[in-house]
């Protein structure tokens, strides 16, 4: 009764191909590979129910890219539940586009595509062959993992790697008051906070979050114990050297080869935990970091890639914790355990856009569509200046859209994934989350362990977008802007009580299980 099947694959989905790079304002076309981006995928079934985790090294999910992984995975095999797969990016702003190469209004308004400005001299491979590639790999993968089902046990627990950091810097006074502060609808939204603001200021107040360094850990063995993968679950996006024009999975390959080379090659698959206002990097310890990775690694920098030590040093703490929750959590591993997997539709209430925002963003999009793009310069360079531009124009377009169907379209649908495995629990979002919604939904679960998981895949065009809470939007910056939020603080607290109410719904039915 009960008994769990387990079964793993994963797929590396990089490409030598000179593809967009989403994750900036402008288009950064890749010039090869500094390490694997890979998308994984771990089936969880006990016959009553199951879970099917996906997690992919890319900055967010979009453009209808779950509907065509559900559609390609159902055409493989019809008796794979496909509306049980629990899909999240990592948030690496070094990953592949899987947009395709017509951005849709509402899934890009960060982002420009090729059709929306003049290219010429730059190579930029199909990126609707991408995701047409991305889609079936990922498809492959979950069906691979199907098969592949076989008894096993996991383990779970709780351990510490100080990964995230508080972003948002808080000032005294208002940064859009001082004397030729920048006003526009990418990084000019500044009020009395700015991610990653300079805190050698003598208005330096304080970090607007405080930081969460926790790292949750489900683990999987085989019948017999040994150990073949786990979920690593980290609050904290994975954009260290988030400017290269290289694929890479950030910190997370760092992660994987260190856990590799203590324990093999075992499966690991990431999930991002709410980390939409930290990062991995600290911002007021600039010197005394550089001074740490100096005499700890000295100047070896194997890839020549930013940020290398950064991404090593976080790799080795996770590896670390990774370890030393294993000690014990495999003390206590389940073989046999209930699962209750509920996906439900929430709708949650829209950050409103005011007439007078409406009205300015009128105002600044003609200015800038009778502005020219660039011509002279290299064409890198006009790419560069012309992808900003565009971006800018969607961001104001996207707001005067939003004003004009917000009447009649007052919530954002997201499809919500909350499960039990016997005394844990997982729950998704679609954003990059504030930290403190992250805390209301664990304080008040009645799980022994939850997992929250961000930046999770929805059905349509839509993706991302930051969740700003009540003090973000008092402060302003980018993430906690118009432009960033299509959910409101009101929104975010709707999502936190739908959650625990699923999660207070199926906690009756857990129980602890048959150990190994």
């Amino acid at each position: 009764m009960n008994e769990l099947k387990i079964g793993w694959a994963a797929r590396d989905v990089s490409t030598t191909k000179p593809i967009d790079i989403p994750g900036q304002f402008h288009m950064r076309i890749s010039k090869g590979i500094i390490d694997p981006v890979t998308v994984s995928a771990l089936v969880i079934d006990n016959g009553a129910d199951s879970v099917i985790f996906l997690s992919a090294d890319i900055v967010v999910i979009r453009s209808c890219v779950l509907d065509k992984i559900r559609d390609k995975v159902a055409a493989i095999n019809p008796e794979i539940p496909v509306l049980k797969i629990l899909m999240n990016a990592t948030h690496t702003h070094t990953g592949p586009t899987t947009y395709g190469d017509k951005v849709d209004l509402w899934a890009g308004s960060s982002t420009a595509s090729v059709d929306e400005m003049p290219v010429s001299g730059v190579e930029i491979a199909s990126a609707d062959e991408y995701q047409d590639f991305f889609t079936t790999q990922a498809a492959e993968a979950v069906a691979g993992a199907y098969a592949k089902r076989s008894p096993g046990g996991i383990a779970y627990g709780y351990g510490y790697a100080v990964v995230g950091h508080s972003r948002r810097v808080v000032y005294f006074d208002d940064l859009s008051k001082r004397p030729g502060a920048v006003i526009n609808a990418t990084h000019g939204v500044n009020g009395h906070a700015a991610m990653y603001g300079n805190t050698n200021d003598p208005m330096f107040s304080h970090y607007e979050a405080g930081a969460d360094h926790f790292i949750y850990l489900l683990y999987t063995f085989y019948a017999g114990g040994k150990l073949t993968g786990a979920v690593v679950n980290v609050p904290c996006p994975s954009q260290n050297s988030e400017g290269e024009y290289r694929l890479s999975a950030s910190y997370w390959n760092e992660a994987r080869e260190a856990i590799r080379a203590k324990y093999g090659n075992i499966f690991i698959l990431p999930q991002c935990a709410a980390g939409g206002d930290l990062s991995p990097r600290i911002l007021h310890y600039r010197k005394t970091e550089a001074r740490r990775f100096k005499l700890k690694y000295g100047a070896d920098n194997p890839k020549n890639v930013s940020e290398y030590f950064a991404r090593r040093d976080i790799g080795e703490r996770i590896a670390y914790a990774f370890t030393e929750v294993l000690d014990w959590a495999k003390k206590d591993i389940k073989t046999a355990l209930p699962i209750r997997h509920v996906v439900e539709t929430v709708k949650l209430s829209k950050r409103l856009i005011s007439k007078d925002e409406y009205e300015y963003s009128k105002s600044e999009l003609e200015k800038l569509e009778i502005k020219k793009f660039k011509t002279d310069g290299t064409p890198l360079e006009q790419l560069k200046a012309n992808s900003i531009m565009v971006a800018e124009r969607n961001r104001y377009r996207r707001i005067i859209t939003r004003y004009e169907t917000q009447d009649a379209e007052p919530k954002l649908p997201m499809e919500l994934h909350v499960l039990g495995i016997g005394d844990i629990a997982f729950a998704s979002n679609r954003f990059e989350l504030y930290m403190d919604f992250q805390h209301r939904i664990q304080a008040r679960s009645p799980f022994e362990q939850t997992f929250i998981v961000q930046l999770s895949a929805t059905p349509g065009p839509e993706g991302g977008t930051y969740l700003a809470t009540e003090r973000g939007v008092w402060g302003r910056g980018y993430s906690a802007s118009i432009y960033c939020n299509v959910v409101s603080p009101q929104g975010g607290q709707e999502l936190v009580e739908e959650t625990v109410k699923v999660l207070k719904n199926i906690y009756p039915q857990m129980g602890t299980g048959a150990a190994l």
